[in-house]
């Protein structure tokens, strides 16, 4: 999207649920150049983009620099003429309490084309997903959003605590759980009753999200008792009463969760979305990462593809093996043309469900996810058949003897090399820090790996709780020293995802 004069989009990231991003603003991050990102931004929305992304924060956290707001603006400057599209990605909305009007004067005062694009602001978000209404019929009609923290260098403050309690409605605070103490006690002072239904709001429309509901006289020792932590709101006003308890929100089944998905990072997508939409925190660690063939593994690929013919059936057994194979199918000048004298079999649903997505319909389905039960529903059919199986460079050689076993003839074809990733030490030290709540292993292979990564899954006192994919995955992670606390009914994370809701229900959490 680079051009000879280069423009600055100053897009609103909406509060921290990454869904919440406007339609404009995603078709924004995934063309801009380069993306400078508040420290509030979820980063589940820089997946969106495919370009460098920087984080901008102006207040430490997580052991980042401060970056002054007089630099933000020159980068954003600079950036622009040298021609790039920038996106100045900013929680909630750029111009309520974001200083995106400052951006902006710098923009102009330098002649650098810009465009504003509005975002969720966080007070909005917060009321919906903690269940508050700030109007309501019978008792507010009005809403103020109020900083808590006004900027030293002012010499009169401009909020006016007097008019506030006055104020025929609900009250709104950013920024203010640092003084929540002063904001209340003033209030108070100016004449609102002691009484007043009160709540401070922390990381609202995250699975962190945390309320505190109170009287506004007793609200700040029960947010410093509860440990409340910013980002959070203040909200002040009869409306908080009608709160109804929990929230649509916190209702969801894997809200509050942590839970690793451990799959190679770009094929979590889908995992990612499903955990968020379910109320969890995704959080990746990637143990095996998916590559093409090298060297002499290509050409062979070449070889066996030209003959097809010679084949009676082709024989998934992963995804990731549809996948692999269909794209190198293409890369060799050919199409799904060439699959028309073949019968296909699938290991399982999610295999299955891979195969259709690609317009092709398997002729078999095994009902478990092992080479046994793939080799039960090819027999007696099998026999004196030549099978083509698509498989990884190191997957184990069980389904292979079954087949022939039962009077196949079976070639098996490397069409994508599974290697082991590693964790950075930051990635392992925060895994300590905030250990997950449920870790999701989807092979034998990612539950060796997930082992030796991670050793400390391997203690009996572990907050951590597995759950697996398959019985052989099971039995890979019981023989790597790894509790199994569930096992999900058919092979796929969406299974694993619904086994996890069964197992809080029936813990009662």
């Amino acid at each position: 999207m680079s051009s000879s004069e280069g423009k600055v989009y100053l897009v609103g990231a909406g509060p921290g649920d990454p869904r919440l991003i406007t339609v404009r603003g995603a078709e924004l991050l995934a063309a801009a150049d380069l993306v400078l990102y508040d420290g509030l931004v979820n980063p589940l929305l820089l997946e969106l983009a495919s370009c460098e992304c920087e984080r901008t924060a102006r207040t430490r956290s997580g052991g980042h620099a401060v970056v002054p707001q007089g630099n933000i603006n020159a980068r954003l400057i600079a950036e622009a003429r040298s021609g790039r599209t920038i996106v100045r990605l900013k929680g909630g909305d750029p111009y309520i309490f974001g200083r995106g009007s400052e951006e902006v004067s710098a923009l102009r005062a330098a002649g650098i084309p810009f465009e504003v694009i509005p975002g969720i602001t966080a007070a909005t978000a917060a009321g919906v997903y903690a269940g508050f209404s700030y109007t309501h019929r019978d008792i507010s009609s009005a809403v103020a959003f109020v900083t808590g923290h006004e900027t030293p260098e002012r010499d009169v403050a401009h909020v006016d605590y007097d008019a506030l309690a006055r104020f025929p409605g609900t009250l709104v605070f950013y920024m203010g759980l640092a003084r929540i103490y002063q904001i209340c006690s003033r209030l108070i002072a100016s004449g609102m009753s002691a009484e007043t239904p009160a709540a401070v709001i922390s990381h609202a429309s995250l699975p962190t999200q945390n309320i505190i509901v109170a009287s506004l006289n007793d609200l700040s020792d029960k947010a410093d008792q509860a440990g409340i932590k910013a980002p959070s709101l203040i909200v002040v006003g009869e409306t908080v009463g009608k709160r109804g308890e929990p929230s649509w929100f916190e209702s969801l089944p894997l809200f509050g969760l942590r839970i690793g998905i451990t799959r190679s990072r770009h094929q979590a997508a889908d995992v990612t979305a499903d955990i968020v939409r379910l109320g969890g925190e995704p959080v990746w660690i990637p143990m095996i990462d998916v590559l093409a063939p090298i060297g002499d593994e290509r050409h062979k690929i070449s070889d066996v593809l030209g003959r097809l013919e010679y084949f009676d059936w082709l024989v998934f057994t992963s995804a990731n093996g549809v996948r692999s194979f269909l794209q190198q199918l293409w890369n060799d000048g050919r199409d799904l043309r060439c699959l028309s004298g073949l019968r296909i079999a699938a290991v399982g649903s999610a295999t299955a469900a891979e195969i259709r997505n690609w317009s092709l319909r398997p002729d078999r389905t095994s009902e478990g996810s092992g080479a046994e039960s793939l080799a039960a529903a090819l027999t007696p059919e099998i026999s004196g058949r030549r099978v083509l199986w698509p498989s990884a460079d190191r997957a184990r050689n069980t389904l292979r003897k079954y087949l022939e076993a039962a009077g196949a003839t079976v070639e098996q074809l490397t069409v994508y090399r599974s290697v082991d990733a590693d964790l950075s030490e930051s990635v392992v030290q925060q895994l300590r820090s905030e250990p997950l709540d449920w870790i999701g292993l989807s092979s034998p292979a990612i539950a060796r790996r997930a082992a030796t990564l991670l050793p400390e899954l391997t203690a009996s006192n572990s907050p951590t709780r597995v759950v697996s994919i398959s019985p052989l995955t099971t039995e890979a992670a019981k023989t790597s020293g790894l509790q199994v606390h569930a096992e999900s009914e058919t092979a796929s994370w969406s299974a694993m995802l619904a086994t996890i809701t069964d197992a809080r229900d029936n813990r009662g959490k």
